[in-house]
């Protein structure tokens, strides 16, 4: 896709952050836009803000997890605007904590945000853009956590993360196969200016259990030598990468049909992909020794 302006994007977690970030290039664009998001006020301020440079813009209140949500966000989506031709699963939370030691309303807390609002997200809206039959593209939001080590303290968030670059990378495979006129991206940031880090603003009662509490203070609370270290993280995020900036990257992405983008590309990261990569490899040549005495001996 080169060309977007009078063209449809739908942005999920648009209230700030990453998504706003994509919505304002949208905006810029000069494409009609559709803001979702399950944070009422934030989201009421960017609809004001994008109306406020003249384009068209709608907000849905939407939960990702429920597919009902989404269902109603196309719906509201088709009567507004008649198509849709960018989709950008980007809704995300974090819930970190020690695996074993997550509740499973943390579980399905964030499972339900990011990878199952992904999956409604292309379960409801591929349908739509097949039956248009024009040029669309999908965002899928993974992360660096998804390509990377996985990492002790937030391992929910890795795990996610890590299906959805499978997901995306499925789905890219699919439609090339059946020759939709549908591309995919998954979007793989690093430290970015967001909000993540306090994503229990937005956590639903029904994943609140009797005994609550936010997951960062059981870590603090269990494991006292990790409390730094939980203090210190978020505050990478201040100064990490603009949520404008991303939008930009993406965009320009989407332009040269690249599959996975990166909002960040210093030797820290490459060396953090290669490490990963480099481990998948060595244990692949020494298995391959392994079966080769293991044959060898069955064979005597």
């Amino acid at each position: 896709m080169k060309e977007f302006k009078d063209k449809v994007a739908v942005v999920t977690g648009a209230a700030s952050g990453i998504g706003l970030g994509i919505a304002r290039r949208a905006a810029k664009e000069g494409m009609k836009v559709v803001l979702c998001d399950i944070e009422k006020d934030s989201l009421n301020q960017a609809e004001q803000e994008l109306k406020s440079s003249g384009i068209e813009v709608i907000s849905v209140l939407t939960d990702v997890s429920k597919a009902e949500n989404i269902e109603i966000l196309a719906k509201k989506t088709i009567d507004a605007f008649g198509e849709v031709h960018i989709l950008c699963n980007n809704a995300g939370v974090a819930a970190p904590g020690i695996l074993w030691e997550l509740n499973l309303s943390d579980w399905n807390w964030a499972l339900g945000v990011n990878l199952w609002g992904i999956i409604h997200g292309i379960r409801v809206f591929i349908p739509i853009m097949i039956e248009q039959d024009n040029e669309c593209h999908i965002v899928n939001t993974s992360s660096m956590a998804g390509l990377l080590l996985g990492e002790a303290w937030n391992g929910i968030y890795t795990v996610s993360k890590h299906a959805v670059i499978g997901l995306s990378e499925s789905l890219r495979s699919c439609l090339t196969l059946l020759r939709k006129k549908i591309n995919v991206s998954v979007l793989c940031p690093g430290i970015v200016n967001t909000k993540i880090a306090n994503s229990e603003r937005n956590r639903p009662e029904e994943f609140c259990d009797s005994d609550y509490e936010p997951c960062i203070d059981r870590v603090k609370k269990n494991y006292p030598e990790l409390e730094k270290l939980a203090e210190e993280l978020p505050k990478l995020w201040d100064y990490g990468t603009s949520a404008d900036q991303v939008g930009d990257v993406v965009f320009e992405a989407i332009r040269k049909n690249i599959f996975y983008i990166y909002t960040e590309t210093g030797p820290s990261w490459k060396r953090g992909l290669q490490t990963r990569f480099d481990g998948i490899m060595d244990a692949f040549d020494q298995i391959k020794l392994i079966l080769k005495d293991l044959k060898s001996k069955k064979s005597q």
